[in-house]
């Protein structure tokens, strides 16, 4: 939407993705404004609204990406590991258009394995970061099928994000143990779906500082190195006013000028996860959260 007006930008469509982190947000934003009846109000408002059932597009099971009023429905589903489970799991839990619980254990979870890393999923770092942000799996996992930590999976899939940027040094010299990190951002030629493994996009050597911080809450001591040395090493031209710059490149010395609040924003998640447990505290404490993990079978360890 318009940040002046509130009205659609250009020919956006309705994103089921997009429109996930808002929900998530607004349920932890009741829990912690608790005592202020119209936030909570606005905030269950929000979330009751979202038809999960229109968004199957009579599909029994998975989501549609989003929806435009020039050509309905976007043809692509939500079938396979991504950026799922935070959409899946809200929708579930809804008490008004619920989902079946079965919708959980009908999406593809493919294993992939890089040098000695085993996990499931073949995409970008910040899938294993955003959705578990608000949904706290430690200690628990699926009750059936393949019975997957999903919070294990993320630490993983980080150690191996990590090893795949060393590998890449031969490449591009400037990644290291301590100078890591690719995921969705800006690069010098616009925003980039880039990263790995296995290896997307068109990369060139640059560093995206909020893929390792959006793992601290995975991975604290992979990630605090990494982003103490970017700032001794780099110091002011890429940590600014609002923190890291959103990406830089080390080989060409460019840096990104904008400031994307979806980086931005899973980076502050992330630490406070790290620091206080209190993103997943505040989420969980929501009664359709504590729904959606017993329907889907989410049980302790």
């Amino acid at each position: 939407m318009d940040i002046r007006s509130g009205a659609r930008y250009w020919t956006s469509e309705v994103s089921t993705s997009d429109s996930t982190w808002l929900v998530a947000g607004a349920l932890t934003a009741r829990q912690y404004f608790q005592e202020d009846p119209q936030i909570r109000r606005f905030s269950t408002g929000i979330y009751e609204r979202v038809d999960y059932r229109w968004m199957l597009n009579q599909h029994a099971f998975f989501l549609a990406h989003g929806w435009t009023p020039e050509s309905g429905f976007l043809p692509y589903r939500y079938d396979k590991y991504c950026q799922l489970a935070c959409m899946y799991l809200l929708g579930i839990g809804s008490p008004t258009h619920a989902l079946d619980p079965e919708c959980w254990y009908a999406w593809g979870r493919e294993s992939f394995q890089y040098g000695r890393f085993d996990y499931y999923g073949r995409t970008l770092l910040w899938t294993y970061q955003y959705p578990f942000s608000w949904w706290d799996f430690r200690n628990r996992r699926e009750s059936r099928g393949l019975r997957i930590n999903w919070f294990e999976n993320s630490r993983t899939a980080t150690h191996a994000h990590r090893a795949f940027c060393m590998d890449l040094a031969r490449e591009f010299p400037a990644y290291s143990a301590d100078i890591w990190g690719i995921t969705s951002s800006d690069g010098s030629g616009g925003y980039q779906t880039w990263g790995g493994p296995p290896r997307t996009g068109r990369l060139d050597g640059s560093v995206v500082p909020c893929a390792a911080a959006g793992s601290l809450m995975f991975t604290p001591d992979l990630c605090l190195s990494a982003l103490h040395a970017m700032k001794t090493v780099f110091g002011d031209r890429i940590y600014q006013r609002y923190g890291f710059v959103d990406a830089f490149n080390p080989n060409t010395g460019w840096q990104a000028d904008n400031v994307i609040g979806i980086d931005v924003g899973i980076t502050l998640l992330s630490a406070e996860n790290f620091r206080t447990g209190n993103i997943w505290k505040w989420f969980m404490a929501n009664a359709e959260a504590t729904r959606a993990f017993s329907l889907a079978g989410i049980q302790p360890v």
